[in-house]
């Protein structure tokens, strides 16, 4: 059967939004259940196909961050469909409308054909939990996977060809040409997932057609260790959060704030704390490798900058092994001395090295943190909660874990976003309900011929007298 076009299959879209009007909650609830029933039945072909394209990523990684994390998005959308699609009711005004019949409401719409052009480092989450929105919002999709992970990207469209209509949703493959065209087209909303360099070129793109965009990007997530931080604690889930995924991750550490007297502690407990998670790294299956070799040569130009601009690196290999350059094993690796000309603190680093940044007050930790376009995530550790305060009120960024990473990420109750250099717009809960949906107000003006007879006196010929008023309208 020959493949549609993009164009056809909006065009096909488009004409199933308008022939059919705005889905029912139940509808609605069908095409959720569909989406969950499909990660459950083939989760385990997922895993195996997500492997097969990072070359090693351990099960349990993408049943948590792909499979599981999903599921909990579509389910609280769900849940609450119903009662994010209530119409709200609102004060006339002047009040004395509503006494004689009048009312004003806000109706909550789907806008139409969603298009989402997501990445490669988590494939399937990146998908189902912004679907999660758009479909209780009531839209039709149009998905664009990463042409980096193929046999993940090929199953799904497999697998949603069975379970969908292309009208309801349908999954577009290709490559970056094939990106291109997707992001020029007249969706009614796009959303994309992915460096902040392509992210511009997808917003000039869809301005052709005025198409609103949702951008999730990314950037240089700080972590700042107050003075009250539990060391140990703070180094081991930091290590947790920077080497599952090997570092893919938008939301990963790229960088620690801490206290000059307290970095070789950090330092010790981070080794540590790598060494109880990894004893080994080249035959483990459960360190990811880097997805392809394009990063490989990238991340080690990182290093290599860092390096020879004065960085000390410590690599932390706990069996002492030659990694095989064909598997992308990268060790994880503190960066000591950094200075902020290096690459490697102007770029989102995506993989497993780390800086270390020394502060000798909190006010310096944040007016670092401030130097820099706003991150996707932020993360604090302490016990102060004047200092936590302080942070967190003085900093801007998509979102924040206190005494965790990552965490805030996994709280479906909770919208995910980031904020300018870090993208517009968020999806999630109810704030990804809205953000799916044209809120349209109406107001229903009363017909009595009272009411008519008043509204006489505010229309023309302005200052000539009206009938039964005997004087004319100022």
């Amino acid at each position: 059967m020959k493949e549609l076009s993009f164009e056809t299959l909006l065009g096909r879209q488009r004409e199933a939004c308008l022939g059919e009007g705005p889905p029912s909650a139940e509808v609605r609830i069908d095409r959720i259940d569909r989406c969950i029933d499909l990660l459950v039945a083939h989760q385990g072909d997922f895993t195996d196909a997500i492997s097969s394209d990072f070359g090693c990523r351990p099960v349990a990684v993408s049943l948590g961050i792909d499979v599981s994390a999903s599921i909990a998005r579509l389910r609280q959308s769900r849940d609450r469909l119903r009662h994010w699609m209530r119409t709200e009711r609102r004060p006339t005004t002047p009040r004395i409308v509503a006494w004689i019949g009048g009312s004003a409401r806000i109706e909550p719409q789907p806008l139409g054909v969603v298009g989402l052009i997501s990445p490669w480092n988590c494939p399937l989450n990146l998908i189902f939990a912004p679907l999660a929105s758009i479909l209780a919002a009531g839209n039709r999709c149009m998905v664009k996977p990463s042409e980096t992970t193929p046999a993940t990207s090929a199953l799904l469209a497999r697998l949603v060809a069975r379970s969908f209509d292309e009208s309801e949703l349908t999954v577009c493959l290709g490559g970056p040409a094939e990106g291109e065209a997707f992001s020029r087209l007249g969706f009614d909303h796009l959303l994309f997932t992915g460096s902040a360099a392509v992210g511009r070129r997808v917003m000039q793109a869809a301005a052709e057609h005025l198409v609103p965009v949702t951008l999730e990007l990314g950037g240089k997530c700080p972590v700042i260790l107050g003075r009250s931080a539990d060391i140990a604690m703070a180094a081991s889930r930091v290590m947790a959060g920077k080497t599952i995924n090997a570092g893919q991750i938008c939301i990963a550490p790229d960088y620690v704030l801490l206290p000059a007297d307290r970095r070789d502690e950090f330092v010790t407990r981070a080794t540590a704390a790598v060494a109880r998670m990894y004893p080994t790294l080249a035959g483990n299956p459960d360190y990811t490798s880097i997805i392809d070799d394009r990063n490989m040569i990238r991340l080690r130009a990182l290093l290599a900058d860092a390096t020879g601009r004065g960085g000390r690196a410590l690599v932390i290999n706990p069996a002492g092994e030659e990694l095989d350059e064909a598997a992308r094993k990268m060790a994880p690796t503190l960066i000591l001395d950094p200075a902020e000309s290096m690459l490697i603190m102007q770029e989102e680093i995506f993989g497993p090295l780390l800086p270390l940044v020394t502060y000798r007050t909190i006010d310096e930790a944040i007016s670092f943190v401030n130097g820099q376009p706003r991150p996707l995530a932020l993360y604090y550790f302490g016990s102060d909660r004047d200092e936590e305060r302080r942070v967190l009120a003085r900093t801007t960024s998509g979102g924040v874990t206190v005494n965790d990473v990552l965490m805030h990420a996994g709280m479906s109750r909770l919208p995910f976003g980031g904020v300018g250099a870090s993208g517009m717009g968020a999806y999630g809960a109810e704030e990804g309900f809205r953000r799916f949906s044209h809120f349209k107000p109406v107001f229903r003006e009363p017909t009595w011929t009272f009411f008519e007879r008043a509204l006489a006196r505010h229309r023309p010929p302005y200052g000539a007298p009206h009938p039964g008023n005997g004087k004319a309208s100022a």
